[in-house]
């Protein structure tokens, strides 16, 4: 629990110093009765004004403590959906930690039950009633967001183009005994294992599945304390290994003081993976000008 409520301090005062949504007409809406939702998870949506058909669908999941509705409020997501016309699904956590369900047996497969269901739910929803891209479809998440990023792009790969995790962990590499929520193991960064154990994790989640995988962009901070920065090199090891590729990169550059950019499987804005090292950063990830980065990751900026 101290982990937790550390956790979520960190990032009201992180979200508390971003901008808000630029003014438009369109507003965050709260949607019941979306589907199959055996976790109680609630669902709100942002569709912004600017007229696109069919649209993109964003799923952005908040951090332990948070909720759909401060994670619009206060990062910068809502504001490049009105730039460039995307949707954004968020869902919102109604168990009293208001941490993600990235631990049990069923959230660890695909169908298998808890939150994931829910959100696919919400998807499905999005594309019936909002005319969603069932095409474009994709997935970030801030700290326990974004190992939920991790752990439904193991049991969706089908589903989601693309993940932006910043600050989470590898799929599975949160699992414990219920109702036991944290894995201190895990947290701390002390979880190593080879790219095939990573990549076999995350394939069993959805086994038989044969299919294109999604592309990830992972971002953590050097001096995270909550979700140790080994974890990035994990998540790194599994996404390459899942989708057939060296841990080498084909690139590495500096796009920012301090930051280490290194992508694998290409050496353009569209490779399989990309990660994002930053020097001396803290939990107190998306930072200012980020989201945007993950936007154009995806392909929805221009």
């Amino acid at each position: 629990m101290i982990k937790r409520t550390a956790l979520g301090c960190v990032f009201a005062v992180l979200l508390a110093l971003l901008a808000p949504p630029s003014a438009s007409a369109a507003s965050l809406v709260q949607v019941t009765n979306f589907g199959n939702n055996p976790s109680n998870l609630q669902m709100h949506i942002y569709v912004p004004d600017r007229p696109m058909s069919p649209r993109p669908i964003l799923v952005a999941v908040h951090y332990c403590t948070g909720s759909g509705p401060a994670f619009f409020s206060g990062t910068e997501f809502a504001r490049l959906a009105d730039q460039y016309g995307f949707m954004i699904v968020y869902p919102t956590v109604t168990r009293s930690s208001k941490c993600f369900d990235v631990y049990t047996q069923q959230a660890l497969r695909r169908n298998g039950g808890s939150d994931p269901v829910g959100i696919r739910s919400m998807v499905d929803w999005a594309i019936q009633n909002r005319n969603g891209d069932r095409n474009r479809v994709y997935v970030t998440g801030a700290s326990s967001g974004a190992m939920m990023t991790n752990v439904l792009l193991g049991d969706y790969p089908d589903v989601f183009k693309a993940g932006a995790a910043f600050a989470g962990v590898p799929a599975t590499c949160f699992a414990t005994t219920p109702p036991n929520e944290w894995n201190s193991n895990c947290s701390g960064g002390n979880i190593i294992k080879s790219a095939q154990q990573w990549g076999d994790a995350a394939r069993a989640m959805y086994p038989g599945y044969t299919g294109p995988r999604p592309r990830m962009q992972l971002w953590h901070g050097t001096n995270d304390n909550t979700l140790r920065y080994p974890n990035y090199g994990e998540e790194i090891k599994q996404w390459t290994n899942v989708a057939g590729l060296s841990q080498t990169p084909s690139y590495t550059d500096s796009p920012q003081s301090g930051w280490t950019r290194t992508r694998y499987g290409g050496t353009g804005p569209t490779a399989q993976v990309e990660g994002i090292s930053i020097q001396n950063g803290g939990h107190d990830l998306p930072r200012p000008g980020m989201a945007a980065r993950a936007i154009a990751f995806f392909g929805l900026g221009g």
